[in-house]
């Protein structure tokens, strides 16, 4: 079996001295039965996922013990798509080939940068350590949410630069290259793909409180605007005229890949997978906003109620000592 850090020690040690550069014999073709075959669960990754995962079951079960409700899409999101997400492109063979093909690693792009950081959100982790942590803790969850750091990282259009500007910083310098040559480098990536998406989708869908949040109108226009941006970094990867990473991926000489087609298979991935992202979170905005909306004419007709109740009741205390004093006229004769 192929593992993770067998294929690191084959690419970073040089086309000269790796078993890759002479063949297949150390990296078989790529197939859709290696992204199960090649799992591997010995990573810090691993450990960190399960931690997680841990702490969020353990606050739903304080939740349950007291009484409380906490709703079962949210658990769902938050350990499926979510953490499980991340999980599906790093300790699957997806890991395993991430630095052999360049449309291996645009799939950890698009599932740690869009896909997994959405459902993180819409887990609301913070709500619910909010409602379980003691009141030392909280206090201190509370003050780092609200402190300034946060609020300057929260702000949209703070968020939405560092998306766009983030790939380009990295495809379309020398960084990429390095990433590939270091395992540790490549890795912190990875946690900056997860960090950048959750810093741009957790104030537009999130469900937790966050300071300085937009209105739904100025959130979904924001979300407009980011539909284009895959689109147009996919056709640049898609027309690039260089490879790259350099000649990194031809210094492979993998008989089975194509480092040219490969790259146009990564651009495709970047093009439809993020329109179809952008566009399939965009309508979960609009549908939060119209469920906001309902929930807000549902409260102004409780208020609209109270207050005619209200208005009855002190018509009525004022018309009855009125009545009361109203004297009787004669009586009608038999």
């Amino acid at each position: 079996m192929l593992h993770v850090d067998s294929i690191f020690a084959a690419a970073s040690a040089g086309p000269a001295d790796t078993p890759a550069s002479g063949g297949d014999g150390t990296l078989p073709p790529f197939t859709v039965a290696r992204v199960f075959t090649e799992i591997r669960l010995d990573s810090w990754l691993t450990l960190g996922l399960l931690l997680a995962a841990g702490l969020y079951l353990y606050g739903v079960h304080r939740l349950r013990l007291r009484g409380d409700r906490w709703p079962a899409v949210r658990t769902v999101c938050f350990l499926g798509p979510g953490l499980g997400g991340i999980a599906a492109v790093t300790l699957s063979g997806l890991g395993a080939y991430d630095t052999t093909l360049l449309s291996v690693h645009m799939v950890q792009h698009m599932v740690l940068s869009m896909v997994s950081p959405i459902f993180l959100a819409l887990g609301a982790p913070i709500t619910l350590a909010l409602r379980t942590l003691p009141v030392r803790p909280r206090k201190r969850l509370l003050a780092i949410v609200h402190s300034r750091i946060a609020r300057i990282y929260s702000f949209p259009l703070v968020a939405f630069a560092i998306f766009v500007v983030n790939p380009f910083a990295l495809y379309f310098t020398d960084l990429y290259r390095y990433t590939l040559e270091h395992a540790w480098a490549h890795e912190l990536v990875h946690a900056h793909f997860i960090a950048t998406g959750c810093v741009f989708f957790w104030p537009l869908l999130g469900l937790d409180p966050l300071p300085g949040r937009w209105p739904y109108p100025a959130r979904a226009l924001l979300m407009v605007l980011s539909v284009p941006f895959h689109t147009v970094l996919g056709l640049t990867v898609m027309q690039s005229t260089t490879l790259f990473g350099g000649d990194w991926y031809p210094s492979l000489r993998l008989s089975w890949s194509d480092p040219w087609s490969d790259q146009v298979v990564a651009g495709g991935v970047l093009w439809a997978g993020g329109e179809f992202v952008s566009v399939t979170m965009l309508a979960v905005l609009v549908l939060q906003w119209v469920r906001q909306s309902e929930r807000e004419a549902r409260r102004l007709d409780r208020e609209l109620d109270r207050q005619e109740a209200r208005d009855r009741a002190a018509q009525a205390a004022a018309s009855g000592p009125a009545t009361a004093d109203v004297p009787a006229g004669p009586a009608t004769p038999a």
